[in-house]
């Protein structure tokens, strides 16, 4: 594989602004070799702001034209699989936007395709790359706490999503895919896979068509249990948008993820406290940046990963795993019983 990776870019709305920017930061090993849109103007607008070579309306014009080493699609989630099965019969690795797709059967589609197009996949599941989490998963893996027995992972904020993506308000399926798998993602990572969860959604927001708060319970295969809420109804004063907190417990110790982004560890009686919030960059700002900076996180791993030959920690085999547990959320909701998931 070329040292510098040429990467074809899929998507030029609200989002892909962060990846543009990543992109660019990501110079020395990755060149944006073109960038396509359905809106030729907005490919066009993306293309001169980032320097990009060329712009496309077409992303099979695209994909025949332009010799790629990656292709990184930032669509909304119907335009996945498309895209996705696209690009495995060009034989061109590839990221892809969370949600993965809106229904199941979809995503294994595009985990077999790719499988056997012998091309990498990988979800761009953001929220495990945010440094606080990084951090977090690295005082777990020190055994500061022990092994977890508890842990509650909570995304709460009143923030109007609705401004800059007008299309979520449609949504039948709403909070679940949208947030709540990102938070599903990380109660994986740092507590394990789930044997079972039970969950409750709520409407709250009039006027919208799918859930916009969500509370699930999870007994986890180790034995611990952990609690993941999420909503964009929350009325907190100060609200701590865009930030995930949580609260973990273990056997030797406790760790809490608090707003303002302060970490406490105990570890077998002694407590220290200190800050996770890193430097903004010259392209993020507050309180953005815990998120926009994942991004540039999110795809350095995934070039490391292609450069070396590695699946990434969240290839479409792996988020299967967390797809299937907001299909199981979904689905204890609709039947209000405990439910395993598929995966």
């Amino acid at each position: 594989m070329a040292e510098r990776l040429r990467a074809g870019l899929i998507g030029c709305g609200f989002f892909a602004t962060n990846h543009l920017n990543a992109w660019r930061d990501l110079g020395e090993e990755v060149e944006l070799a073109a960038v396509c849109d359905l809106d030729g103007e907005k490919a066009r607008a993306a293309a001169a702001a980032f320097g990009v070579p060329r712009a496309y309306a077409d992303a099979a014009e695209m994909m025949d034209k332009e010799r790629l080493d990656f292709v990184d699609v930032v669509t909304t989630m119907p335009s996945h699989k498309p895209l996705v099965l696209l690009a495995a019969r060009h034989k061109l690795p590839t990221i892809v936007q969370k949600p993965f797709a809106p229904t199941w059967q979809e995503c294994v589609d595009m985990v077999e395709a790719c499988r056997a197009a012998g091309v990498p996949l990988m979800v761009h599941e953001n929220f495990r790359f945010q440094s606080p989490m990084l951090e977090v998963r690295r005082v777990l893996a020190s055994g500061a706490i022990g092994e977890p027995t508890w842990g509650r992972i909570t995304w709460r904020t009143n923030f109007d999503v609705y401004k800059g993506q007008p299309y979520l308000a449609k949504e039948e399926r709403f909070i679940l895919l949208d947030l709540g798998i990102h938070v599903l993602d990380l109660a994986r990572v740092l507590m394990g896979e789930v044997e079972r969860l039970y969950c409750e959604t709520q409407s709250v927001r009039p006027g919208i068509a799918g859930e916009d708060m969500a509370t699930i319970t999870l007994k986890h295969t180790s034995g611990a249990v952990s609690l993941v809420d999420c909503t964009y109804e929350a009325k907190r004063d100060p609200d701590p948008f865009p930030e995930t907190l949580l609260e973990l417990e273990g056997r030797h110790g406790s760790l809490v993820l608090s707003p303002g982004l302060d970490l406490k560890v105990t570890s077998d009686g002694r407590t220290t406290t200190r800050s996770l919030r890193t430097p903004t960059l010259p392209w993020t700002a507050e309180p953005w940046h815990v998120a926009q900076e994942s991004v540039l996180n999110t795809q350095r791993h995934w070039v490391e990963c292609l450069k070396a030959g590695r699946e990434p920690e969240t290839s479409g085999r792996d988020n299967l795993k967390t797809y299937a547990l907001a299909e199981a959320a979904y689905e204890s909701a609709r039947t209000h019983r405990a439910v395993t998931p598929a995966a």
